[in-house]
């Protein structure tokens, strides 16, 4: 078994870790360490974080998925993901460092997976 966060294929463009919430999703990284960020800048885009608490939840509301290194399926991202239906993946280790923001991802919140499809920032 790989590990949660672990890389696959030879280009390492794959993330691994807990599915929490249902649905596929493809579009903009928009990595956040401080849930201080307008909620605008997560507008439809992709949130990447290390954790979330209830703090965050302006910035989650507004995301069109969630991906946080830290968590469990009963941890606050994961419900959340599944009260506002938006894909979610808890324990995507080493998800803020090797998930550039602006990067175009697929995030997989059946499956746990998030593979980075472009990381050039945008």
């Amino acid at each position: 078994a790989r590990p949660a966060g672990a890389p696959e294929g030879r280009d390492g463009d794959v993330l691994r870790g807990l599915g929490s919430s249902g649905g596929t999703v493809r579009g903009r990284a928009k990595v956040v360490l401080d849930p201080g960020v307008p909620p605008g800048d997560c507008a439809g885009r992709i949130l990447v974080a290390r954790e979330t608490d209830p703090g965050w939840l302006s910035l989650m509301i507004a995301a069109s998925g969630l991906v946080v290194e830290r968590g469990t399926l009963l941890s606050h991202t994961a419900v959340t993901g599944r009260l506002l239906g938006v894909p979610a993946a808890v324990a995507v280790g080493g998800a803020v460092d090797r998930i550039p923001d602006g990067a175009w991802i697929e995030l997989d919140g059946r499956a746990g997976t998030v593979r980075i499809l472009d990381d050039r920032a945008r």
